[in-house]
């Protein structure tokens, strides 16, 4: 088995940016994301753009998608800058049809899983990955210089992108194969998929029974990240309905995680099933993920020589590495599947249809899971400032020896190698908290490990009050 980690300078990518973060640029609207940020910031994207380029603009289901995209749809029109207007359109639709219907880039407006009270600003180039670190530095420099170009750009409402979007990916994979018999909830958890995942599938001619299914940007049906604590409702609508398997979206989803009758089926577990397939399905020996995702994935393949290498957190992230290493997949443990074959972008919808055209019956997951050695994989975060995260990372550095590891990587936080462990403390990318990760051939083990470091930085914080 090889177990690689690849540095930043190695990716070149993902810095210390003070605007964008691990997945553009993301806060509360009206305190972090104000009007006159996203005004500018349109001015600022339009300015690093050939005038009259034509980008394509889209939003997820929240509350605030109207006040942000008129003000960034300004901006860009100020500095001759044509702009195609999908409408509410989950991310990975918006970016695929960035490619194919011939935009010079794509503006998604999105917080994926945080809170209602945040939106967001994520960047696609034509060719569908996402703004480098190079790109977006450019667009801090010109948005703190402010220096915009002046100009007038056109403004036009596209419609029916979801025919488009199903059109391109049905190309893709076998629909002979697909598991026509399964009864399959559809959650997309009144987010950007709502009445487009379960359309999709339904064009399939799958089994589908909706749930959360109406766009609302409260999320009322259930939290807009799903997993294991948010899920329950879905699992117990799943139960009730005799359905097989549950199929649940985050806000925008560029996410996707599943559950069945026993409940939620695992972050690292399906990675890794869905993994496997593609590697078999390619032939090729590399996965792409990051830090954060647990061994339970080399484990899964390393019957089949796989090379699973890991980089920063961050689907962008994630995508250029899976370019550079020619990848068969890459993948992030909370659900963000990204298949070279149709782009360098997450498809949470692919990925199901991937999974589906594979899935013979719903207990084999479940079996294969089992056959492989239990790993105890746990999360904590602890609540901390931005402006606190550097120090208190820095701090951490000097203190975590005590430990007793002798392996401690610095890619993005403090990755801590054990013989039958590790531990991950990070600052976050997209909200104000530093993570805790921990996993164990233990459960007692990763308990400890969570215990221990989320105390660790708990005592880092308050010290720095």
């Amino acid at each position: 088995m090889a177990y690689r980690v690849i540095s930043r300078e190695a990716q070149g990518l993902r810095g210390g940016s003070r605007l964008f973060g691990t997945s553009g640029i993301r806060g509360v609207v009206g305190k972090d994301l104000t009007l006159d940020l996203c005004y500018e910031i349109g001015k600022a994207l339009g300015t690093s753009l050939a005038a009259q380029s034509k980008i394509c603009l889209a939003t997820d289901a929240r509350q605030s998608r109207e006040l942000v995209k008129e003000a960034i749809t300004s901006g860009l029109l100020s500095t001759g800058i044509n702009i195609a207007d999908l409408g509410m359109l989950p991310t990975p639709a918006l970016a695929l049809v960035t490619r194919e219907m011939g935009f010079a880039s794509g503006v998604m407006l999105t917080a994926s899983h945080n809170p209602p009270e945040y939106n967001g600003i994520k960047l696609f180039n034509k060719s569908t990955i996402g703004y480098s670190e190079t790109q977006e530095l450019e667009i801090e420099k010109l948005y703190f210089a402010r220096k915009f170009r002046q100009g007038k750009g056109t403004l036009e409402q596209i419609h029916n992108v979801r025919q488009k979007y199903a059109s391109l990916i049905k190309g893709k994979l076998p629909s002979s194969r697909i598991n026509r018999k399964l009864r399959l909830v559809i959650d997309p958890g009144n987010g950007a998929a709502s009445g487009f995942a379960s359309y999709i599938f339904a064009q399939m001619k799958l089994n589908v029974i909706p749930v959360n299914d109406e766009p609302d940007g409260h999320f009322p049906g259930r939290n807009s990240e799903p997993k294991e604590e948010t899920l329950q409702g879905t699992v117990d609508f799943l139960r009730e309905n005799d359905a097989d398997l549950a199929i649940c979206f985050d806000g925008d989803a560029d996410r996707v995680v599943f559950c069945d009758k026993e409940g939620f089926l695992g972050f690292n577990e399906m990675i890794a099933f869905i993994s496997r397939l593609m590697v078999k399905k390619t032939g090729k020996k590399r996965v792409a993920t990051t830090v954060e995702t647990g061994r339970f994935l080399d484990l899964a393949l390393e019957d089949l020589s796989v090379d699973v290498i890991r980089g920063k957190v961050g689907d962008v992230s994630v995508a250029y590495l899976t370019q550079e290493f020619e990848a068969t997949l890459g993948v992030e443990g909370v659900g963000v599947y990204i298949f070279p074959e149709l782009g360098y972008y997450p498809d949470s919808i692919f990925a199901a249809l991937i999974l589906l055209s594979h899935l013979s019956y719903p207990g084999q997951l479940r079996e294969f899971f089992q056959s492989l050695p239990p790993m105890s994989f746990k999360k904590m975060k602890v609540s901390c400032t931005n402006a606190l995260k550097k120090a208190i990372m820095a701090q951490l550095k000097e203190s975590i020896h005590f430990l007793g590891s002798a392996e401690i990587n610095t890619i993005d936080g403090l990755r801590i190698e054990f013989s039958d462990s590790w531990m991950l403390i990070r600052p976050s990318g997209t909200e104000p908290v530093i993570r805790v990760i921990a996993e164990s051939t233990s459960r007692a083990r990763a308990d400890e490990l969570i215990e221990k470091g989320t105390e660790l930085v708990q005592n880092f914080v308050e010290a720095n009050l």
